[in-house]
């Protein structure tokens, strides 16, 4: 008897830096791949100096394939907001430009409004004392970035960026959610 593969779905992540989101999804349970990216600018298939320039409109993403059998979206957004700051505009700590926004950038409307009850639940807890500045809007003009930015901190965990911004990210999504760290 075979068993069929898992039936999967994908979210796209902006969180600020890629390497940062990329280094914690990598560890979720039920998670099947991620994927740093490019989205939702004008220039098709860019590079990574022109996103860096804030002319292109891009953002740095995740693309987050899972397991809904074991993780629900839901639970991933929850991840997604604990591990970065959705109250800074075009920021993440010392990374500041349009391309590190915060945001969520669904493929369907069930996608769209999981994510839009999950931000009003998180805004009515006052979790966070200014509001929630991430967008909610559909996937547009995805491209995969370069090959070095991929597992960029699981390659690099000595370097600078790795050991003092990535590191604690990924510490804190163990902490918080240690039930939720693959074996």
């Amino acid at each position: 008897m075979s068993s069929s593969p898992p039936q999967t779905e994908t979210i796209v992540l902006g969180g600020g830096c890629f390497w940062c989101t990329e280094a914690v999804f990598d560890r979720v349970q039920g998670v099947v791949d991620v994927e740093s990216g490019y989205c939702n600018g004008q220039t098709v298939n860019p590079t990574y100096e022109q996103i860096c320039t804030g002319r292109t409109g891009h953002v740095e993403v995740v693309k987050v394939e899972f397991d809904p059998a074991v993780i629900s979206l839901r639970e991933i957004l929850e991840i997604f907001f604990v591990v970065h700051d959705p109250t800074t505009l075009n920021r993440q700590g010392n990374d500041v430009g349009t391309q590190y926004r915060s945001g969520i950038y669904f493929t369907n409307d069930a996608q769209k409004q999981v994510a839009e009850e999950v931000i009003r639940e998180i805004e009515a807890s006052k979790t966070y004392s200014a509001p929630i500045v991430t967008e909610v809007v559909p996937l547009a003009n995805y491209s995969t970035a370069e090959a070095y930015h991929q597992d960029y901190f699981l390659n690099n965990p000595n370097q600078g960026y790795c050991a003092f911004v990535v590191g604690p990210k990924v510490e804190k999504f163990q902490k918080t959610f240690a039930s939720r760290v693959k074996a």
